[in-house]
This record gives C-alpha cells, sequence and structure tokens, in this order.
C-alpha cells in the first residue's frame, strides 16, 4: 500500500509508546461531581435546569435554539448542585453545572433508532439532539457539517484516524477495541451525505491496524464503498487542508471548507459517538481520552463522564511527579497549555500532558532572525514570518493577505523556530482582533443602516406644506 503525503510538515518526537498499548479502561473510582460547561461547541446554550433539580443520566441539561446549537446532557444521575464560572480548557472561565451523583444510575437516552430507514432530516437530528459535536479538537457542530450548503455535492467522507499529534494514542486503541462503531458510524454519515466513497485515512505508524479495518469492512458488506488510504507519518497529517491533500489529491480553497472540494471529514470518536446515537440512543456523555507526558508516572487511556475535572482524578487515577513544569489539555501541539488541572473533561478533550523540561521548551521568545524556516515547513504554504511581524506593527490588513486567516494553528514552528516566537499565539490573538474588528465594522454598517432607513421614513411620513391660499 502506497503512502501519500503533503508538502510540508515535520517529525516531532512521537513519544506513543507511553500509552499505545494501554486499553481504554474506566477508573476504578471516579469523582462524585463533574462540572459540564453550558457550551461544548456551537452557538452559547441556556441551562435547562436548576439548582436542587434531579437529573438522570443522558437527560438534557442545556440547549439553544439556534440552528448551530448543540444540547448538553448530563454525565451521571444526581442532584444539580449549582450553576457557577469554573476553569475550562484554554485558561477561561465559563458557566457549569454541577452535578452530584445520587448513585441511583437512572438514565434517559433516546430510543434506538435505524439510521438507513429513518429519513435524512430524522437522521440529522438524532446527530443534533445526541449532541455530538467533532471531538478531535475543534467541537464544531456535526449535524450541521452532515448538512452542506446547498449545491455542494458530498463525494468522500474521510475518517481521520492519523491522530498525528505526539502522545495521543486514544483514536488508535479505539479503533482497536471497537473497529465496527467506526465503520458503522462512517456508513451512517455517507448515507446522511450520500457520499458514494469512504476513506479511513491512517498514519504509516498505524499500519498494524490496517488487516483489522480491512476485516471489519468486508464483515460490514462495504468492501466496494470503504477503505483504507496509508498516509506517510508526519505533522500535521491530520489536519483537514492536509487530509484531504493525501487521501484525495484536492486542496481546500482559502476560506472555504471541506464540502467545497466534496469531502465531509470526521474524526474516529465522533464515528463512534453517532454510531452509538442510532444504536444506543446514548448521547455524547463520555469520551475517552490519552493521560501522558513523561511527568505522568502511570501514562494510561481512559473513559470518563463529560464534565470530569483531572484534579478530582489525581492520586489515584493520575500520578505525576514534582518536575512537571506544563500541563496541556490536547496534544502539546494544538494543546492549551493550563495553569492548574482544575478545569473538566469536555466534549472535545483528546488527552491530558503532563510535561517535564526535557519534553518542552519554556525559552523565553527573543527577535525573529528572518531565517524563513517557518516558511519551509508550513504546511499551509504561508509566510508565518511576514504574518507576526505585520501583527506586531498593528497591520492587520497586511496580516491578512500574508494568510492570517488561513493558518491552522497547527503549532508545528514551535519546533523549528530558532528564536523560540510562540507563533501560534500570536496568530490566535490576531484573529481575536481581526473578528473583533470586522464585528465593530459590521455593528457601525448596521447603526449606519439603520438611522438612514430613519430617516427615510421620517422624510416619506412629513406631511406636505400646504400652498398659501390667495386673498383680495
Amino acid at each position: 500500500m502506497s503512502e501519500h503525503t503533503f508538502k510540508g510538515g515535520i517529525h516531532p518526537p512521537e513519544r506513543k509508546e507511553l500509552s499505545e498499548h494501554c486499553p481504554i479502561k474506566v477508573p476504578s473510582t471516579l469523582p462524585k461531581t463533574v462540572s459540564i460547561p453550558l457550551t461544548m461547541g456551537g452557538a452559547p446554550n441556556q441551562p435547562l435546569v436548576q439548582p436542587g433539580d434531579d437529573v438522570a443520566r443522558g437527560q438534557i441539561i442545556a440547549d439553544n435554539a439556534h440552528p448551530m446549537g448543540v444540547p448538553v446532557h448530563a454525565s451521571i444521575a444526581g442532584k444539580v448542585k449549582k450553576i457557577e464560572a469554573h476553569l475550562v480548557a484554554g485558561n477561561t472561565e465559563a458557566p457549569c453545572i454541577v452535578i452530584e451523583a445520587d448513585g441511583s444510575g437512572r438514565e434517559s437516552f433516546l430510543p434506538p433508532l435505524d439510521p438507513f430507514t429513518a429519513t435524512v432530516e430524522d437522521a440529522r437530528k438524532r446527530i443534533h439532539d445526541a449532541g455530538i459535536v467533532g471531538m478531535g479538537g475543534a467541537a464544531f457542530p456535526t449535524h450541521v457539517k452532515l448538512n452542506p450548503p446547498k449545491g455542494k455535492v458530498i463525494e468522500y467522507v474521510i475518517a481521520n484516524a492519523a491522530e498525528c499529534e505526539p502522545y495521543l494514542t486514544v483514536d488508535k486503541n479505539t479503533i482497536q477495541e471497537t473497529p465496527d462503531r467506526l465503520i458503522d458510524g462512517m456508513l451512517i454519515c455517507m448515507h446522511i451525505t450520500s457520499a458514494p466513497k469512504g476513506i479511513i485515512a491512517l498514519e504509516e505508524n498505524k499500519k498494524e491496524l490496517e488487516p483489522l479495518l480491512a476485516q471489519t469492512i468486508v464483515e460490514k458488506g462495504a468492501s466496494d464503498k470503504v477503505s483504507v488510504c496509508m498516509c506517510k507519518t508526519k505533522y500535521p497529517q491530520g489536519g483537514e487542508k492536509n487530509i484531504v491533500q493525501s487521501t484525495v489529491g484536492r486542496e481546500i480553497p482559502s476560506g472555504g471548507l471541506p464540502a467545497d472540494i466534496g469531502c465531509v471529514i470526521q474524526n474516529v470518536g465522533t464515528l463512534c459517538a453517532i454510531s452509538d446515537a442510532f444504536r444506543l440512543g446514548k448521547p455524547l456523555i463520555e469520551r475517552a481520552l490519552t493521560v501522558s507526558g513523561m511527568g505522568c508516572e502511570n501514562p494510561q487511556n481512559i473513559r470518563v463522564p463529560i464534565g470530569t475535572v483531572i484534579a478530582d482524578l489525581e492520586g489515584e487515577t493520575i500520578k505525576h511527579s514534582d518536575d512537571v513544569v506544563k500541563i496541556i489539555s490536547g496534544g502539546p501541539m494544538m494543546g492549551m497549555a493550563m495553569q492548574s488541572t482544575n478545569f473538566p473533561v469536555q466534549k472535545n478533550t483528546s488527552g491530558v500532558l503532563f510535561l517535564t523540561a526535557r519534553e518542552t521548551d519554556v525559552s523565553p521568545e527573543s527577535p525573529c532572525l528572518g531565517c524563513g524556516r517557518c516558511t519551509v515547513y508550513c504546511s499551509c504554504r504561508l509566510t508565518p514570518v511576514m504574518i507576526v511581524r505585520s501583527l506586531k506593527a498593528g497591520d492587520t490588513d497586511a496580516a491578512i493577505r500574508f494568510g492570517l486567516l488561513d493558518c491552522v494553528e497547527c503549532g508545528a514552528w514551535s519546533c523549528v523556530c530558532p528564536a523560540h516566537i510562540a507563533l501560534t499565539q500570536h496568530f490566535r490573538i490576531g484573529k481575536a482582533i481581526v473578528r473583533e474588528q470586522r464585528a465593530a465594522a459590521m455593528a457601525k454598517a448596521a447603526a449606519a443602516k439603520a438611522l438612514a432607513e430613519k430617516e427615510a421614513a421620517a422624510k416619506a411620513g412629513a406631511p406636505t406644506q400646504a400652498a398659501p391660499k390667495g386673498g383680495n
């Protein structure tokens, strides 16, 4: 099987050996409380419960009516203790619903639904009602992704099984343990989007999974529709812009989406959650994640309820050394460095890493040398050096021209920049500034339009001045 790849990219130390042979396990003892963020992808939610309410596992506790909205469910049965601001990934605070388990195990799942006899509208509604979002990191609403704009024809559903981030091994173990759920979720997505072909994109470092997937595809009777594409092990192979280049040889246009080139991309965990939503009626209320890093004394893959606070797992489930210098939610390249472990597992939490000084660079930023290495290794073929210079000069228009908004924030530059410039952080801040500028411009334009309409209405409704009467 030939390897497929893309231009650019890097080869950081993988360090997957720490946890890749650890089956996904539920901790023997779970915390009695969870802190579930009100919103984990999509439009902001409003709470549907109040302190003192009893809730069942799988019950909707937050929702909104926006087309981009995604409901949130109780991940344990118990009593709502409070709704409060809590630290979440990204070192920000967000409102969370705190539930204390009552030990009853009561459940409120959806009834099972056959995805292949249900209407496409009902199938998409099931995915929405189950609260499913992208579990690879972006947390984009899955029901929206499976409803491409009118006129867009989907030719491929691509399962992103690359898992290119160092350390993370939860996707690999998910495939190894439940390949049938992955293939079932893919076939469901193909049915909803009418895509004739499905592709499972594997990196070469997981090639031992190919025979297992091939066998499962045959067992599902999907040999004529689903195939495995072996991709070269290189970061960021799992980025959507890179994975479509590697698998189908197409390029997502600037400012565009995979649907613009006939593709829908879904993470391994997302596809499995889709299968569970139909076969079991189970909402997205738990997830598997990797706990690793050289500062972690017992690297592992675990499955916990959404809202489980990492700090509550320390001691018995998670053990780490005293020489940890950085805690990351997610992978080391695109994840968020956290100030503490007092944050909850969210729908898109793929891992928690405890890194020592031997694994991560904490050097201060120095002036740019103009070496151009960031440009050489950029997988999106941008000029990062010019983007960051423009941002530091306060020229966001120039930064956009150089490709700011096309950056996927893969973090590859952190491994090649001799000046230790935190390009990803600069670009994230730059994008936030652009969003604020555009929002302000839209608000100003809307205000000007409203004023013009008001003046036009006043002018149209003004009484006509009467002509003076003639006299003798």
